[in-house]
């Protein structure tokens, strides 16, 4: 997918809203040195154009009792090619997975994962992915510390 390349002004409004979603159009205006309409009509293109999908707000899991945080490492089994389509599917209603990856290397796919605790997440490996169509194999590696999370890309 090819898109028409940003500008300086397009650039930073793009980066502004990334950490500042609910930012209105006179901020913004005051940010880029130009009219609130004239970042209304670039904010819409930017929307129009497929360079921002959404906006939403950042829920802490913590405070809604999700202590745990896990990456799990999944292998499938070798000559089940055509069981990856329907885990790809599973997968996406599991509301514990907060993100899911497939990679190259030593594992097939990796899963970011919630869970209230230790023995949730167990229960979690245990009864739902190691019964998913294809998994051969899981490994999980708890989350000790959250160092940085954002979803700003760089746009330099």
């Amino acid at each position: 997918m090819h898109l028409p390349a940003l500008d300086r002004i397009d650039r930073q409004l793009l980066e502004h809203l990334q950490t500042h979603g609910r930012a209105s159009n006179l901020e913004l205006a005051e940010l880029v040195s130009l009219s609130p309409a004239q970042v209304h009509r670039r904010h819409r293109r930017l929307e129009e154009r497929g360079y921002i999908s959404g906006y939403m707000a950042r829920v802490p899991p913590v405070p809604l009792g999700l202590g745990v945080v896990a990456f799990i490492h999944l292998t499938m089994a070798r000559g089940h090619a055509d069981e990856l389509p329907r885990f790809n599917d599973r997968v996406a209603e599991l509301p514990q997975v907060l993100e899911c990856y497939s990679v190259t290397g030593d594992f097939d796919y990796v899963l970011k994962v919630v869970a209230r605790d230790l023995p949730s997440l167990s229960r979690f490996l245990m009864n739902t992915l190691m019964h998913m169509p294809g998994v051969s194999a899981v490994r999980s590696s708890v989350c000790l510390e959250e160092i940085k999370s954002t979803t700003a890309l760089p746009l330099e």
